[in-house]
C-alpha cells in the first residue's frame, strides 16, 4: 500500500502548510478559493458520472445505496466521529467537521482514488496514486487554509478507505473488469456532484449516507454486465 501511504503523507504535509498560511490570508481570498474548489468538484463529478454505460445501474445504485445509508445514518456516525476527534483535540474551529467531511469526500470519491487503488491492488506500480498524491497535496493546502485543522485529520479515513480499496481489489482481481470500474466511477461522480453543491451552499445533501451506492454499483455491475 505504498501509494496510499504516500498519498496520506501528502495530505498531511499540504494540510500543515495550509494551516500555517491560513491566518495570513485575507478572508475574501479563502472564500474565493473555497468557491473555486466547489466549481472544480462539480466539474469532476460531471466528468466521472459520464463514464457510465448503463444509466439503470447508475440510478439504481444511488437510490438503493441511499436507502441503506439513510437507514444506517452513516452521516450521523461520521459526524460523531469527527466531533469526538475535535473534542479530544480541544479544537475550537467552527468548521472542523465540515472540513473533515468535505476533504474526505473530495480526496476519496475521485476516479483516481478508485482506479489508483485498483491499479496497486492488482499488482501494478501505483502510478495513479503517485499523481493523485501531488494533486491532493496541493488541494489540501487550499482546503486547510479555508476549513482549518479538520482537513488534516481527514487523512485518517483517507488511509483506511483507500487502503481498504487496495486490499479489496487484490482479493477480487478477476472480477473488477473495466465496465465494473466505470460504473463504480460514475457513482462516485454523482457523489462528487452532491459534494460540489454542498461546498457552494446551493443545497446541503447528506453525501455520507449515499456512500453504500458504491458497493451497490459494484454488485449490480457484476450481475448485469
Amino acid at each position: 500500500m505504498i501509494g496510499t501511504i504516500i498519498n496520506t503523507a501528502a495530505v498531511i504535509g499540504g494540510s500543515l502548510l495550509g494551516l500555517l498560511i491560513r491566518s495570513r490570508l485575507p478572508k475574501r481570498i479563502t472564500e474565493r478559493v473555497f468557491q473555486a474548489i466547489g466549481l472544480f468538484t462539480l466539474f469532476l463529478g460531471i466528468h466521472m458520472a459520464g463514464k457510465t454505460d448503463n444509466f439503470l445501474i447508475l440510478v439504481s445504485s444511488i437510490v438503493i445505496g441511499t436507502i441503506f445509508g439513510e437507514a444506517l445514518d452513516i452521516d450521523a456516525a461520521f459526524q460523531r466521529f469527527s466531533n469526538w476527534i475535535k473534542n479530544k483535540l480541544n479544537a475550537s474551529s467552527s468548521t472542523f467537521t465540515e472540513g473533515f467531511v468535505t476533504s474526505f469526500l473530495l480526496f476519496c470519491m475521485g476516479s483516481m482514488t478508485i482506479l489508483g487503488a485498483f491499479e496497486e491492488g492488482l499488482g501494478d506500480e501505483p502510478n495513479l496514486l503517485m499523481a493523485k498524491s501531488m494533486l491532493d497535496g496541493f488541494s489540501s493546502v487550499a482546503l486547510a487554509a479555508s476549513f482549518g485543522i479538520g482537513v488534516l485529520f481527514s487523512a485518517i479515513p483517507l488511509f483506511l478507505y483507500q487502503g481498504g480499496l487496495t486490499i479489496f481489489a487484490s482479493m477480487l482481481a478477476n472480477y473488477l473488469t473495466t465496465p465494473v470500474v466505470n460504473e463504480l466511477t460514475a457513482v462516485g461522480g454523482l457523489l462528487l456532484l452532491g459534494l460540489g453543491l454542498n461546498i457552494l451552499g446551493i443545497k446541503q445533501l447528506k453525501i455520507m449516507n449515499m456512500l453504500p451506492a458504491l458497493l451497490i454499483a459494484v454488485a449490480l455491475a457484476l450481475i448485469f454486465i
